[in-house]
């Protein structure tokens, strides 16, 4: 059984080195580098990756790349803001090589800066858990442009250690964040003929506000629920009103 440790990243020289750092017990290390102008190829180079180059406009294309170019039975997808702990990486070296075929969904601890953020998670912004550990073929990728849906087959696990994610820098990069997302969004909802109206969109933000500071207990997190919640409810209006004004502005023409 070998793994196969993969990291897809776009200018991540900042923080791709924390990241591989913690992927030394893997069998490989696989760097997809996405129009890549900083230093990340050397950063690879120095952790013994294999690279692999090009340019995709599409999440689900790169990841596809990314997976194909792994030579692993087993898979451990990471991002650049995501770090392996050392209780995992022992756990998944302790069951892998007597799993059954299929997924492992492993735990995430989220943080905001080094600050960890356990409740009002979810809907647009970080995750409980993610099935970011595959036997090669029971993972594949859609062609949404945000969060793309992601289809699993083989037997259901769960890891019980976590993966340690820096989803936000700081306020200033969860808003850019926001508004970076809340544009892809837009432009999916067009392609798919789906921009819908207003009401309904303004319905979804009073919920996702709901869901995150109350029933994900956000309230319990003082002013970074207070932000989850925020983020949360902005991003469907915003990609909304981004969308609409789109086609008013195409029709204008």
């Amino acid at each position: 059984m070998r793994l196969s440790a993969l990291v897809v990243v776009h200018n991540e020289a900042a923080q791709l080195a924390e990241c591989l750092a913690t992927l030394r017990f893997a069998d490989e290390i696989v760097v997809l580098l996405d129009r890549t102008a900083d230093r990340s190829p050397a950063i690879a180079e120095e952790f013994g990756a294999r690279i692999v180059e090009g340019s995709w406009h599409i999440e689900g294309d790169r990841r596809r790349a990314g997976i194909d170019a792994c030579r692993g039975e087993w898979v451990l997808e990471v991002d650049a803001d995501e770090r392996v702990s050392p209780a995992l990486a022992k756990e998944i070296g302790e069951r892998l090589p007597h799993a059954a075929r299929g997924y492992f969904l492993v735990p995430f601890a989220n943080h905001i800066g080094r600050h960890l953020v356990r409740h009002g998670w979810g809907a647009y912004n970080g995750v409980a858990m993610k099935p970011c550990l595959f036997a090669k073929g029971c993972k594949s990728w859609g062609m949404q442009r945000v969060h793309p849906r992601i289809d699993l087959s083989g037997t259901r696990q769960t890891m019980h250690n976590p993966m340690i994610h820096y989803v936000y820098r700081d306020v200033s990069d969860a808003i850019q964040r926001l508004n970076r997302y809340s544009s892809l969004n837009a432009e999916q909802m067009r392609e798919d003929g789906n921009v819908g109206t207003l009401w309904p969109n303004l319905r979804r933000m009073l919920s996702r506000f709901w869901k995150s500071y109350v029933a994900r207990r956000g309230y319990r997190e003082g002013l970074y629920g207070l932000l989850l919640a925020l983020i949360s409810a902005l991003y469907p209006i915003l990609s909304y009103i981004k969308a609409r004004l789109a086609e008013e502005k195409d029709q204008a023409r």
